[in-house]
């Protein structure tokens, strides 16, 4: 593989992308757009469109905003129809003009333009320079929104200055009166603006207000900026929706998610309502409401947490039950360093299948006697995967005590108290790696947890440059050949089913996420990269800051070798698959036990469009490897690449080369 997103395509080519992301510049409103030639820009639109959504167009000249969302030119409905949207506006009459349809909103506040939905195709529409169509020609062409010849992306978009508030709700959360207990309840939830104004005298009056008229169909009169969708995991669908009058059923084990995005998050608070039917209510009579409780702002200043909170009866206005909600905070990645010219948030090339994936580099060092004699998680490590045949190579990033991301799997280590050939009992100390910086990380003599559990250790080549552990992901990007791709998985501690935690992170999700993403999108140049991690939350923050890399979903899946998560989506494929489908992923990374045991759960990924890669101490075998392209897996990631690779590999120096097996993918 030696071509990839931005090389691959016909066409296309890395000369095309005159800045990578990471170098944008202060952004300036365009002067008014002055051009040599009319056109009408006509678009059918076949979505709903939601209040306050409306239909915009950008492109690659002034004109059209240079592809940043708040500088595109908003469309406008024709006369007499509901779906047609159109534009009049000049254009520069030598230049080829690319562009792209999306769905926006505005922030009637700020006038800040928000992206819904908008088209991913990797070769945009195109005006051609002679492409001077009549007056009639243009009248009577109309594009369809997302449709490019038939093929269809329209995906969501990612932040640019909203937030989204996720409230989730699972593991039978609702603790109510026994009479009630066996009851489906349905839940919604409503944001209401806080902002104090003149026609609301304050803050007691504004809540009564909007208690009051909570069932109404078209909602309050207090209702803030915002969008609220949710989805339930336990539908085989998956995907958000916008939610009913009287919200969705919560069923039991099921997994309710909503996803509320708003402008302004400290001037919003949150309606929870709960309905339900009464035990005597006729088939044609609507549920009651039965309970509600506000969440206000203060509430959410974390970017994660639990909520317990009490249920009011709506009738009597008394105690009735409790309730518990997990949300999460996802903030926009300031400042933006994305644009509408180009996306690769779910683009595969249908060539790109059984890729060789090196894992942590060449192999794992410290799991057996016979692990690898390259130090994991080096460059060094990475260097030999790629000169033996690695399509792309998997690592795992964490960021040290100020926030530098680093290579390294643990998130313990060992220091040693004393500079010795031998070490003894009380030689060394566990710590937290996140409670030291990169400096400290590179100038202590630190083990891993291996050897300074066992007190032996097992590399000596640490003063060789690119064998020392903890290199910066910044290096990475800029040492690795470029041709390889890079799957990056975010470490990040999550909560074990048992109650416990992996490690006591003290870290911000929010912070963490941008400082790890603001290095790549600064240093990965036209570099193929996918994101992963275990953690459902953190795939959705690192789909929702940025449009141009993939996201794919690890999961643990049914196993006895580690133990569950507290959270259900990454316990199983299914869940897996459904939370990639409705959060919009590139695909999940399945174990390979669960795999073998039931080769049918790979159809149940790509039926839905997913991509699949696979992971697990399985996949160290030359015919486990084989059995797993065979099936249709598009990477699998191994160990020891010079071993159980098939490839055959030419290395020249610095210019390595594979077989034609490798370059015949892409």
């Amino acid at each position: 593989m030696q071509r990839w997103w931005f090389l691959d395509e016909k066409n296309g080519s890395a000369s095309s992308l005159t800045s990578s992301p990471g170098t944008s510049t202060k952004k300036t409103k365009p002067s008014k757009p002055v051009g040599d030639r009319r056109h009408k820009f006509r678009v059918l639109v076949t979505y709903e469109l939601l209040k306050d959504e409306t239909i915009a167009v950008t492109g690659n000249c002034e004109a059209l905003g240079n592809w940043e969302p708040e500088h595109c030119v908003q469309m406008q409905l024709e006369d007499g129809s509901s779906n047609i949207w159109y534009l009049e506006i000049d254009l520069p009459q030598n230049v080829a003009i690319t562009y792209r349809y999306f769905i926006c909103s505005m922030d009637p506040t700020s006038e800040n333009v928000h992206v819904r939905r908008f088209e991913t195709h990797i070769e945009p529409r195109t005006i051609p320079i002679d492409g001077a169509s009549s007056q009639t020609d243009q009248e009577t062409k109309i594009d369809t929104l997302g449709d490019i010849d038939g093929s269809i992306k329209l995906d969501r978009g990612w932040l640019t200055s909203e937030t989204i508030i996720q409230f989730k709700f699972f593991d039978n959360p609702f603790l109510v009166k026994e009479r009630i207990k066996n009851r489906l309840l349905y839940v919604k939830i409503t944001p209401m603006n806080l902002r104090i104004n003149a026609e609301s005298q304050s803050l007691s009056t504004l809540l009564d207000e909007s208690l009051s008229s909570d069932t109404r169909e078209n909602g309050t009169d207090h209702q803030a900026y915002a969008f609220t969708e949710v989805v339930s995991m336990g539908n085989p669908k998956a995907t958000f929706e916008q939610q009913s009058q009287f919200g969705c059923p919560y069923h039991p084990e099921d997994f309710l998610v909503f996803n509320v995005t708003v402008a302004e998050p400290e001037n919003v608070a949150y309606l929870v309502d709960l309905y339900t039917y009464s035990s005597r209510s006729k088939e044609d009579e609507p549920p009651y409401h039965l309970g509600y409780h506000y969440i206000l702002p203060n509430f959410l200043k974390k970017s994660e947490g639990i909520l317990e909170l009490p249920v009011t009866c709506a009738s009597k206005h008394r105690p009735l039950g409790m309730m518990r909600i997990e949300y999460l905070k996802v903030t926009p990645l300031l400042p933006s360093r994305c644009n509408l010219e180009r996306s690769f948030i779910r683009y595969w090339n249908k060539r790109w299948t059984g890729l060789d994936v090196g894992h942590r580099g060449s192999g794992t060092s410290f799991k057996a006697s016979d692990g690898n004699v390259i130090r994991e998680n080096t460059i060094a490590s990475l260097k030999n995967a790629v000169a033996h045949g690695a399509d792309m190579v998997e690592f795992d990033v964490q960021l040290s005590k100020d926030l530098v991301p680093v290579i390294y799997h643990d998130f313990d280590i060992y220091v040693s108290l004393k500079r010795k050939t031998t070490l003894e009992i009380n030689d060394m100390l566990e710590l937290p790696m996140r409670e030291l910086t990169l400096e400290q990380l590179k100038n202590l003599k630190v083990y891993h947890v291996v050897e300074g559990r066992n007190r032996e250790a097992r590399f000596f080549d640490e003063d060789l440059d690119e064998h020392q552990p903890f290199p910066q992901l910044a290096d990475a990007l800029e040492l690795i050949d470029p041709h390889c791709g890079f799957n990056i998985e975010i470490k990040w501690s999550q909560k074990l089913k048992d109650g416990s935690m992996e490690s006591d992170l003290n870290f911000d999700s929010n912070l963490y996420v941008d400082c790890i993403l603001k290095v790549v999108l600064e240093k990965a140049g036209n570099r193929r990269i996918v994101f992963s991690c275990f953690d459902a939350d953190i795939c959705t923050m690192l789909r929702l800051k940025q449009n141009l890399y993939p996201v794919m979903f690890l999961t643990l899946g049914v196993t006895s070798k580690y133990p569950s998560y507290h959270d259900p989506r990454c316990n199983s494929i299914e869940m897996a698959v459904r939370n990639s489908c409705a959060t919009e992923l590139l695909g999940i990374v399945a174990h390979t036990e669960d795999l073998l045991r039931d080769q049918t759960q790979v159809n149940l990924a790509t039926e839905k469009g997913l991509i699949v890669f696979c992971w697990g101490d399985d996949n160290n075998c030359k015919d486990t490897i084989k059995h797993l392209k065979s099936l249709g897996i598009h990477a699998i990631i191994y160990d020891k690449m010079d071993i159980y690779s098939d490839k055959t590999v030419k290395v020249e120096g610095d210019n390595a080369t594979s077989s034609q097996q490798s370059c015949s993918r892409g």
